[in-house]
Formats: C-alpha cells, sequence, structure tokens
C-alpha cells in the first residue's frame, strides 16, 4: 500500500534506495537541551506530558522546527506500554522507578497484555494529531525491545550490574522467558497501534542487550526481536537499536530488521562489511563529539558519511543527545550533514 512517506528521504533510505543525500534525525532530538523543551514541559511532569498528545504532538515538532532535521519521532517514552500492563512506573530526578518489580511466578500472573488503544493510546494520538503539521515529513514510531523493557521491570529501574534479571536469566530462565512472552505480544500490538496511526517507519530499542553475552543474546534478546517485526509485518521499514551493538551485528541482521542503528563504539566502515551492502545502517556519531566546536563535529561526521556510502545510511548519533548539548551545535550538525554530497 502506498503511503505519503513513501518518497520521502527517510524512507527511501530506510529501504536502500538511491537519495539525493544522507537523511538525518537525532535519537532524543525533542529533550531537555531545548528550552522550549522546558517550557512545554513547565508544571507537567515527565510522564503526564507523555500521555498529553496535545503537547507531546508540540515538543514532537520542536526539532522539525528549530533543528530543520528530516523525520520527527513521536515524543513519548518506551516505559508507558509497561505501566498499562500492570507494573506502575514513576518518573524522578534518579529516572524511572518502577516500585512493584516482576521478580516471581506470583508477579508474572498480575500482568496482562493491555488494548493499545484504550491503555495506552497516547502515542498513536500524538502520531495523529501530527499528521497535518508535519505535512510530508515523516514521523517514526518507537517501543522498547522485550528484553530492555524486562530488564526496567526486573531490576525496577536502570541498573549497573543487572544482578536481578541476570539471576532470573540463570536460576529462573523459564520464568524470565514467559515475562519476555508477554512483553512481546505487549510491543507487536503498541508497535502496531502506532503504525495504524500512520507512523512511517519504527525503531525497536534494545539498549540493555547489550550487557548480554553472544549465547545469551541468541537465547534472551534475538527470538523476541524476530517475534516483534515478525508481528508487526513488512508494511513500514523497522529499525533495530542496540546499545554496545558491535558483538552483535549478525544476529541483529537475523532479527528481521530492515535497519541496523549503530552506537559508535563500531566502526562504520566494519559494521557495513558486517552486514553487507544489502542492509541499510543508522548512526553513528558520538553524542559527545557535540562538545566539540562546530568544525570538528562536522569534520568527524562527514568521515561517517563517506565510510557509509550513498545508499542505506540514516544519519544519526550512537545514543541520544545528551542534555546539555547546546541547540546550536545541533543546528551546525544538521546543517553539516545536509550540505555533504557523495
Amino acid at each position: 500500500m502506498f503511503s505519503k512517506h513513501d518518497n520521502s528521504l527517510l524512507v527511501r533510505a530506510m529501504r536502500g534506495l538511491p537519495v539525493e543525500r544522507t537523511p538525518i534525525w537525532i535519537m532524543r532530538q525533542a529533550g531537555r537541551y531545548m528550552p522550549e523543551y522546558r517550557a512545554i514541559r513547565s508544571g507537567l511532569s515527565f510522564l503526564d506530558l507523555c500521555k498529553n498528545p496535545e503537547k507531546a504532538a508540540e515538543v514532537t515538532l520542536l526539532p522539525i522546527e528549530m533543528l530543520n532535521v528530516d523525520a520527527a519521532i513521536v515524543f513519548s517514552d518506551i516505559l508507558v506500554p509497561i505501566e498499562a500492563m500492570g507494573c506502575p512506573v514513576e518518573f524522578g530526578d534518579g529516572g524511572p522507578r518502577l516500585p512493584r518489580p516482576v521478580r516471581d511466578v506470583a508477579a508474572l500472573t498480575n500482568l496482562r497484555i493491555p488494548d493499545p488503544n484504550k491503555d495506552c493510546p497516547w502515542a498513536a494520538e500524538t502520531i495523529r494529531l501530527l499528521d497535518k503539521p508535519l505535512g510530508d515529513i515523516p514521523c517514526l514510531g518507537f517501543a522498547g525491545a522485550p528484553f530492555t523493557l524486562a530488564s526496567y521491570m526486573i531490576e525496577g529501574g536502570t541498573s549497573r550490574n543487572f544482578t536481578h534479571i541476570k539471576t532470573m536469566m540463570f536460576q529462573k530462565p523459564e520464568l524470565l522467558h514467559g515475562l519476555l512472552d508477554l512483553i512481546s505480544e505487549t510491543v507487536v500490538v503498541y508497535l502496531q497501534s502506532q503504525i495504524d496511526a500512520g507512523a512511517a517507519g519504527v525503531q525497536l530499542f534494545d539498549t540493555w542487550a547489550g550487557i548480554l553475552a553472544p549465547q545469551d543474546y541468541e537465547n534472551f534478546a534475538l527470538p523476541y526481536q524476530k517475534r516483534v517485526f515478525d508481528g508487526i509485518g513488512r508494511s513500514v521499514p523497522r529499525i533495530l537499536y542496540v546499545n554496545g551493538c558491535g558483538t552483535y551485528l549478525t544476529q541483529m541482521k537475523a532479527s528481521g530488521a530492515d535497519v541496523i542503528s549503530l552506537d559508535w563504539r563500531v566502526s562504520m566502515r566494519a559494521a557495513r562489511q558486517i552486514l553487507g551492502p544489502e542492509i541499510p545502517v543508522q548512526g553513528n556519531l558520538e553524542p559527545s563529539r557535540l562538545y566539540g566546536p562546530n568544525e570538528r563535529t562536522a569534520e568527524r561526521a562527514h568521515f561517517v558519511l563517506k565510510e557509509a556510502g550513498p545508499t542505506g545510511h540514516i544519519f544519526n548519533l550512537g545514543h541520544g543527545i545528551l542534555p546539555d548539548v547546546s541547540v546550536e551545535s545541533a543546528v551546525a550538525l544538521v546543517k553539516s550533514v545536509q550540505s555533504f554530497r557523495h
């Protein structure tokens, strides 16, 4: 089925088709580094902002208006569907906290697969609201991958050593697989609701899968990535991101993702050689590069562009933009990428 975004730079690059120039968007492109974001959020908790489609749409549009990036990504958080599953989520200065972690069978049986249209409709509603103001600019949807969401649910928040999930992995693997099954079904229906609302593509964030040994990745991350991609089908292109991906590029390719998003710890050239020319890639400038002078940031960005080549590449950072980067640095990066020609 034809979409109005099929001819956009982003979608063509995601499908490996020829483009006039490399498109760019930035992970966390709408966020705390923008004074305008802080103004819109004033008086609202982070979760309240995610659950307010009108405000979330305003925030989603900020990078389009201020940075001139080639794509929007809906403003939300990967933990939103977890709450709808029956696992409460709180956000504070120290990051997310889940006061009722899932560590036994009783906690698992209290969870459910939510109806995204009733229980967590906000991302899809935001995408619908953005249809007219974005015009021809594509909007990406997203979700957390099952292993990463399970990490939060079992640890009760962010973690340094991932003690609880690794204990479950090695002592009660069947319990972890049961949770991953439930999360996979949730992520499928959640992403599908965003696609139905008009998302031009989706990104699956498996941020914490990078903590796994290769064999454990193949047991606890890869099968559930595949289940999500199989579940949503191929109506829109799908991106997979793993923080610390260098060890798992072959497995990431096997997930069925259309695009592999690279962090900055792997060389673009090496990743291209491992993945092959037929797999589009995204990335992979180190986020801290934006602390440096704009000219040096542009030099490194052009190095990434040259290594990636003219087709099948979406320029991005290797992780989210840092909260104390200046807007001016982000604007300069976008201009340097958009002015580059192979």
